[in-house]
């Protein structure tokens, strides 16, 4: 009772713990987002872009921005342009007028740029303009035209054009309502080079003798290091190193630091925070040294820089790393949105499916529903067109169908199911009906007559109700399908923990370097799983070792489905692992053309139907030559298509035999013999459309499997009949068309003659079976190939692994 008072506790704290969470995360991302939509950040960039100043006198950072802000934020233009004069004036009044002047040219230009097409490919142009304005004026007032002057000119109008690209690639990333699933590497080198930009117009700025610039860009180096690893602390280092060194020439050894730092702290990214610090740590007593300068400022930027970097929440990282490519929370993100697209996904498969499932019942029910109540109302209806040719003139009627209905109807009734079955009016009947009605050979003329519009009536509704039933069937038959496709979609990768575990600790027993192992289903005969392997070189391992000892572990034959083995030395192996099949087929064909010929009407198929299932099939054209060839191959290819989608093998024959139905006029027909066997469990079942008995050899002893259907494409409706078999170990199974049972026409029971013929070819290849049934036939007429032949044979066996199971040292429950 205790015990179970402290784990509720403990769950109770538990989870007020991830509450508290939560609700700080919550409200640090309101107030992100408040900040965000009020302009606040763009204020404080502003503030301090007003203040970066590159070879002394450039400032293209600030008119970029301002021409940035002004297409995606206008409101903000007005404040932005305040905030950053006022910067700009911390620096110096000359480059506040500066500043002021870009900005009043952008607002005059502006309205020459609306009236272009396409203005956001001219708003560099406009940037760059608006930038040498104010830099013209100044030297035109001050007289100083020299050439270093117009170069710099120049130099600030480009960079002030690409600077705009640049930032309107940045800034939309600090933008609440935008969601980034992924950042390309594109994006996150423009936004490093905004945040440069900005740490730029940090520069003079000292607390105690340290500089706040060196300590911010060291924070930024280690942050994105830790979170991206090498390549792109690297990037971030010589990108920042490279715009400080710009603005002021001392800071030309941060470069060199900066991505050193970088390149090393994302290489010991994995002993955590701790181990990217000490690479900034490392970099700077380096980098102090080699360059010789004062080592206790730049040690102490560090360590204010690896302070902040502590105190930064894990959380927040972690929201950062989502939107970083290679980083694990980028690949958990892309997990939850690929989850969310494959439940959707699944959601609308199965409603599909719910409206075929609907569709067939109401196909069904209409069909079924009112079929006594519509033979009813046909027998009225052909009795009130009777009627109306002969009674709705006689001066009797309103004796007969008014005062006298029930005996008039019953009569008349009975007239017609009379002349229905004897094809005329019984004796009986006639004596009846005479002494009843006044024009009774009328009446049995008109009702001959109607009869034969009866029935073709009720034939064509037979029809359609068939066709209905076809349809229901098919439909059902979909959305079947479609419901198991939207099972499998949302089928959840399974945690198999304590099985991993296992699987995990004895590999490495086996000296295997497991680098991942992933466990998809355990379920008994559909096991999945995936390994990658570090291994020096690759000698079959997979089949050799990991195979057996898995198919020891699992209790079950498991083989390797998929290898991707690393061409170099200590390389990653890629191999999956499945649950092999416990039988096995082995097969083999002998055919010949009538007369000779090239081409035959039999076609013949053999094909793996998923979930361990194995189809063989032998279809022939009625006739022989081209047009029996085409339909033979026609059936088999649609059956093909039709099973491997998943439709049950009834609903497939119906399909087909529809199709042919309808597809010519001509009376050109094919027979169909399938046979489908489970590996797993060696059941099979024969569906014969048409076609000829298959044999079962199993010893000595002979089995026979026969159906009676009419050919494909013949009738509507085909009735399909399945027989099903239990296979054995070392079974033969023979398929045959019907020219191998007409070719021995001297023998008077040809099917004994061939269970005879089976059981004295003793061998067990399949081919050789094939070919020697097939010469047995053909030299019973002499040589003479009176029709086309096929004969296909298939071995049914236990698989048999090339390596037996490797038990692991300790065995353990895996119930």
């Amino acid at each position: 009772m205790l015990g179970t008072v402290m784990k509720r506790a403990n769950r109770q704290a538990m989870w007020r713990e991830i509450s508290f969470n939560r609700g700080i995360e919550k409200m640090a991302l309101n107030a992100f987002t408040f900040l965000a939509n009020k302009g606040v950040f763009h204020m404080a960039l502003s503030l301090l872009l007003g203040r970066a100043v590159i070879l002394s006198s450039m400032a293209p950072f600030g008119v970029a921005f301002l021409a940035v802000i002004w297409w995606f934020k206008r409101p903000l233009m007005i404040p932005a342009t305040v905030m950053m004069a006022v910067g700009a004036s911390t620096y110096s009044y000359g480059h506040a007028g500066f500043i002021a002047g870009a900005a009043v040219s952008i607002l005059l230009l502006s309205g020459l740029l609306n009236r272009l097409n396409q203005p956001q490919k001219w708003l560099p142009v406009m940037a760059a303009v608006a930038s040498m304005i104010p830099r013209t004026v100044s030297l035109a007032f001050l007289d100083r035209w020299q050439l270093y002057e117009l170069f710099l000119l120049a130099a600030e109008g480009t960079l002030t054009f690409i600077l705009v690209l640049i930032f309107m690639q940045s800034l939309p990333l600090l933008s609440p309502q935008r969601y980034h699933p992924t950042l390309k590497n594109e994006e996150i080198v423009c936004f490093i080079i905004l945040l440069a930009s900005v740490l730029t117009g940090m520069i003079g700025f000292e607390i105690q003798g340290v500089a706040m610039v060196d300590v911010f860009a060291r924070y930024l180096v280690v942050l994105l290091a830790y979170i991206a690893g090498a390549a792109i602390g690297s990037t971030v280092g010589v990108v920042t190193g490279l715009v400080l060194s710009l603005s002021q020439v001392e800071h030309l050894y941060q470069m060199s630091l900066l991505a050193f730092s970088g390149l090393l702290g994302g290489l010991l990214r994995e002993g955590n925070k701790l181990g990217v610090s000490a690479g900034l740590f490392v970099s700077t007593i380096l980098m102090g040294v080699y360059t010789g300068g004062s080592m206790s400022a730049s040690l102490t930027a560090s360590l204010f820089a690896i302070i902040l970097f502590f105190l930064t929440p894990d959380r927040w990282v972690k929201r950062l790393s989502r939107f970083v490519p290679g980083t694990d929370e980028h690949g958990q993100e892309q997990q939850k949105y690929l989850q969310k697209v494959r439940d959707v996904t699944a959601v609308r498969v199965g409603k599909f499916s719910d409206v075929f499932e609907a569709l067939a019942k109401s196909f069904h029910h209409n069909g079924l529903s009112k079929q006594e109540e519509d033979n009813t109302q046909e027998v009225d209806y052909f009795l009130s067109h009777v009627t109306e040719k002969t009674c709705q003139a006689c001066f009797r009627k309103e004796k007969c169908w008014i005062n006298q209905f029930d005996e008039t109807h019953n009569l008349m009734t009975d007239l017609m199911e009379d002349i229905d079955q004897k094809g005329d009016v019984g004796r009986v009947m006639r004596n009846s009906l005479d002494q009843y009605c006044v024009k009774s050979q009328k009446v049995v003329d008109t009702m001959k007559q109607e009869l034969s519009f009866y029935h073709a009536n009720k034939q064509l509704k037979q029809q359609v109700q068939e066709s209905r039933r076809f349809v229901a069937q098919q439909l059902h038959g979909v959305s079947e399908v479609m419901n198991n496709f939207a099972k499998e979609i949302v089928k959840e990768r399974e945690h198999h923990e304590q099985k991993e575990r296992i699987i995990h600790e004895a590999l490495e027993r086996l000296g295997i370097n497991v680098a991942k192992l992933e466990i998809y289903t355990l379920d008994t005969g559909n096991i999945d799983l995936e390994v990658v392997i570090e291994i020096d070189q690759y000698r079959g391992e997979g089949e050799k070792l990991i195979a057996p000892l898995l198919s020891d572990i699992l209790q079950e034959t498991i083989v390797v489905t998929m290898e991707d083995i690393s061409p170099y030395p200590n390389g990653r192996c890629l191999m999956t692992f499945g649950s092999a099949k416990h039988y096995t087929i082995e097969s083999g064909v002998a055919h010949a053309a009538k007369g000779g010929g090239f081409i035959s009407g039999d076609s013949y198929t053999m094909m793996e139907l998923g979930r361990g299932k194995y189809a063989l099939a032998i279809s022939d054209g009625m006739g022989n030559g081209a047009r029996a060839h085409e339909e033979s191959v026609e059936t088999l290819r649609l059956l093909k298509q039709i099973l491997q989608s998943g439709i049950q093998e009834s609903v497939a024959i119906q399909s087909i035999n529809s199709i042919l139905a309808l597809r010519s006029n001509d009376e050109i027909f094919s027979t169909l013999d399938l046979a489908i066997v489970d590996l797993h469990f060696a059941t099979s079942k024969f569906i014969k459309i048409g076609s000829t008995p298959s044999f079962i050899k199993r010893g000595d002893q002979i089995y026979s499997v026969e159906s009676s259907n009419l050919p494909m494409g013949i009738i509507e409706d085909v009735d399909v009949d399945t027989t099903s078999e239990q296979l054995k170990a070392g079974d033969l199974l023979i398929m045959v068309s019907d020219g191998i049972l007409e070719g021995p026409r001297h023998v008077e029971n040809v099917e004994m003659w061939i269970k005879r013929k089976i059981r004295e070819i003793d061998v067990d290849d399949p081919q050789l079976m094939a070919d020697i049934l097939l010469d047995e036939v053909i030299r019973t007429k002499s040589g003479d190939i009176h029709d086309d032949m096929t004969v296909l044979v298939a071995r049914i066996d236990h698989y048999m692994p090339e390596w037996s199971a490797i038990p692991f040292l300790k065995k353990q429950n895996l119930a």
